[in-house]
């Protein structure tokens, strides 16, 4: 029997907007993605022609309104998703969310409660989890192949600084950047985080400071079952995207190293080199954005749960905003301190 085609609508026409609106027009099956909508008519109108899209608009209720509309992406602002999800709830439609959810608790508690009412699926795109990398490091642990995690290591760096505009909207290093590996740090261990204790600075560019955040900086994590995290950010590194991930346990170790490439190697008389990581995160988790996208598609098509929920996207804000209260208050931060 043939499966029914899937209507999807897509919320938000920026870079990452982009990149979901081509694997769902042209490596995704049994899917066809019929609008998109921005704010900004020319970004809308641009993704459509680009990707073959037959609708677009500046409103996402449009988007909602439509009878052949299963499922929505939403790839617009922060502080647009709680709303435009509570809004697909009521309408019985599915939704992918971008990171975070939001960045108020109350907020993205009554957005889960929403979607729990309708009964229909959320899923946060926490994409690093469809990394094969990052998931052979999940199987190992979870299959006891290094026996008991004691400590994990997850080192994350930009190739370059973000504009200062940039950073002013986007809630701050923690919020921004590091809600990636604190959403890993859970994800490989599989216990609860408890305490948060984060020291940084500005080491790389000055316009961050004057922005109000910071560009470098280091958090321990410990779980309720005793094992500690240790997580390092920079917003540059000279080399490249550098994205490691090392855990530690009683019975061995499992570690990843960056992409690359190629896989050559050069060997002569001055030294053995390769060539340098990949150097943005479109090229290194390509792959994770559309595993992340089948994953949701399928669980649409098998009904269930998420397999990235509302409850977890809201793990990691409670995290970022715990590393922040730590950083400002120079000590470690309990959870249950935030909320």
């Amino acid at each position: 029997m043939t499966e029914k085609t899937l209507g999807i609508g897509l919320v938000g026409a920026g870079r990452i907007g982009r990149l979901h609106a081509e694997h769902l027009r042209l490596r995704l099956r049994g899917v066809e993605l019929r609008m998109v909508s921005d704010v900004q008519a020319a970004a809308a109108r641009s993704c459509a022609e680009e990707f073959g899209i037959p609708t677009h608009g500046t409103d996402y209720r449009e988007i909602l309104a439509r009878r052949d509309i299963d499922a929505v992406v939403v790839c617009s602002s922060t502080d647009t998703h709680t709303e435009i999800i509570e809004a697909a709830a009521a309408a019985g439609r599915h939704v992918f969310c971008e990171k975070p959810i939001d960045t108020d608790l109350a907020r993205i508690d009554r957005a889960v409660a929403a979607v729990r009412r309708a009964g229909v699926i959320l899923q946060v795109g926490f994409n690093r989890r469809f990394d094969p990398n990052f998931r052979r490091v999940r199987e190992a642990v979870v299959a006891g192949e290094i026996g008991t995690p004691h400590q994990v290591h997850i080192i994350s760096r930009d190739p370059a600084p973000p504009p200062a505009e940039y950073v002013r909207r986007s809630g701050g290093m923690f919020m921004d950047m590091s809600i990636h590996d604190f959403d890993m740090a859970q994800y490989l261990v599989g216990d609860r985080i408890e305490e948060v204790y984060a020291v940084g600075g500005v080491r790389v560019d000055p316009a961050i400071g004057e922005a109000g955040d910071i560009d470098t900086a280091t958090v321990l994590l410990r779980f309720a079952g005793g094992v500690v995290a240790t997580i390092e950010n920079c917003r540059q590194a000279a080399y490249g995207y550098d994205q490691r991930v090392e855990v530690f346990g009683s019975r061995g170790m499992v570690r990843v190293d960056n992409n690359y490439p190629n896989t050559a190697i050069l060997s002569g008389a001055e030294g053995v080199r390769r060539d340098l990581p990949l150097n943005f995160f479109m090229q290194r988790y390509v792959e994770s954005y559309l595993e992340e996208m089948r994953a949701f598609l399928e669980a649409i098509r098998r009904g269930g749960g998420s397999p990235v929920s509302g409850e977890d996207g809201r793990v990691p804000v409670v995290v970022a905003m715990a590393a922040l209260k730590s950083l400002q208050a120079r000590r470690p931060v309990a959870l249950s301190e935030v909320g």
